[in-house]
């Protein structure tokens, strides 16, 4: 124990210095706090999956966004409609063949992603909305919807 010799008023006193830090009783209650918080948050994050995978297709289409403007940048031009999001792993032999494509593509895992619910994410070009259009039609797969059936397109995504 830390003992600390005062002088003042003539008498020499000894008190101890103050420890500082958390005693087990204040440990234990943030630690119930903490778990009690747990139990009530964890079920309501957990309880998104439909939301979650909106999140990630918005993110799918916004990186199939960026390849196809390098693949502009690259060649001239967006690639067309019956080439599809494929034109961006494989060169390709149809269409508008580009004279400069990137070796290895313009995906960095070398494949064309499905949606969350494993459908094939729709590229038209030149889009109804832009240049190009990249659609995921949802859960049901088929146009139109709500909820997590909702359409999610590269013209509404933010």
């Amino acid at each position: 124990m830390n003992l600390k010799h005062e002088t003042g008023s003539g008498s020499a006193s000894v008190r101890p210095i103050a420890q500082r830090g958390f005693t087990l009783i204040e440990i234990m209650v943030v630690i119930i706090i903490l778990g009690i918080l747990a139990m009530y948050v964890a079920p309501k994050l957990m309880g998104r999956p439909d939301e979650a995978k909106q999140v990630r297709a918005k993110m799918d289409i916004a990186a199939l966004e960026t390849a196809l403007k390098l693949y502009k940048l690259d060649s001239g031009i967006y690639p067309g409609t019956e080439q599809g999001l494929l034109a961006l792993v494989q060169k390709p032999e149809t269409g508008m063949v580009p004279k400069k494509w990137r070796q290895g593509g313009y995906l960095e895992k070398g494949k064309v992603p499905k949606d969350p619910w494993g459908n094939d994410y729709v590229y038209l070009a030149p889009g109804l909305k832009g240049d190009f259009d990249i659609i995921s039609y949802g859960a049901d797969g088929v146009p139109g919807g709500e909820n997590e059936n909702k359409d999610i397109n590269n013209w509404d995504t933010e």
